[in-house]
């Protein structure tokens, strides 16, 4: 097991559920018969490795309830295919939305599995008829289909990215119409939003751009745009509890310092949110 800065022994993430979902969710459980703010969010928010990721950073920062509703490679259809956590989360007090990924996301090209978003389930016909020489059943993930996709044909595979935009704009204002209330839409990363689509190869949240945010930003209270310090990448894996073998997956994720700098820039918009 390394820990760097701390002391030994595996990060405890006390997986929980709520209500009549099946979803594992990071805990420990909070109590929801009070005020609560809802997180909704991908690997970011879920946050491996970290001990304090930010929503449990804001929880005391905000003196109230801070359900972290994060999963490992979330996608939007993860949350509408639940209706049970889309529930909770519209009666919480305000609503944090972190911008994840357009590939994770079932469209007309492809499926993808409604819980592990990240995991190819089978092309559509139009897919096969936009790339009859390749054979679909040979993936697993979404990344690596898209990755050999965008390798065949870049003409083509503009039509697949075009139908991405579409569908991540079209879901997420169904997400934002049915959780309600006060909502922050926010964009943690290494990286700043992009002007345009980059590919499969890029750093996570694959294929939205700032337009496709900018979309959404008269249905939310405010967006929130952390992209991590060079000071707090610079950190690297420091502070991160994970074992030899997790090494490498660590590398590729934002540390503590990242998450104290999502939390101190929450702050500042939650606080009269949750309080007024």
């Amino acid at each position: 097991m390394s820990v760097q800065d701390g002391g030994q022994g595996a990060l405890e993430y006390h997986p929980c559920r709520y209500g009549t979902s099946r979803i594992l969710f990071r805990g420990p459980r909070r109590l929801l018969d009070g005020a609560y703010v809802a997180f909704l969010g991908a690997t970011e928010t879920y946050a491996y490795f970290v001990e304090q990721p930010f929503p449990a950073l804001l929880e005391d920062r905000l003196s109230v309830s801070c359900v972290n509703f994060g999963v490992v490679n979330a996608g939007v259809d993860l949350y509408l295919n639940d209706p049970a956590v889309m529930d909770l989360v519209a009666g919480a007090r305000v609503k944090v939305v972190q911008v994840m990924g357009a590939q994770t996301l079932s469209n007309r090209f492809y499926a993808v599995h409604p819980r592990r978003n990240d995991r190819f389930l089978r092309a559509s016909d139009r897919l096969g008829a936009l790339y009859p020489e390749v054979d679909f059943t040979e993936f697993h993930f979404v990344r690596h289909m898209l990755g050999r996709l965008q390798a065949i044909s870049a003409g083509r595979f503009a039509a697949v990215t075009d139908e991405l935009r579409m569908a991540w704009i079209a879901r997420m204002k169904h997400v934002l119409t049915q959780i309600r209330g006060r909502v922050v839409l926010f964009w943690f990363a290494d990286h700043a939003v992009p002007a345009g689509i980059t590919g499969p190869a890029a750093r996570d949240p694959l294929f939205v751009t700032r337009d496709m945010i900018e979309t959404l930003r008269p249905r939310v209270q405010a967006v929130v745009e952390v992209v991590a310090s060079d000071r707090a990448v610079a950190e690297g894996t420091r502070g991160m509890v994970f074992s030899d073998f997790e090494a490498c997956a660590a590398a590729e994720l934002l540390g503590p310092a990242a998450h104290l700098e999502a939390a101190q820039a929450l702050e500042d918009v939650l606080m009269p949110l949750v309080w007024d």
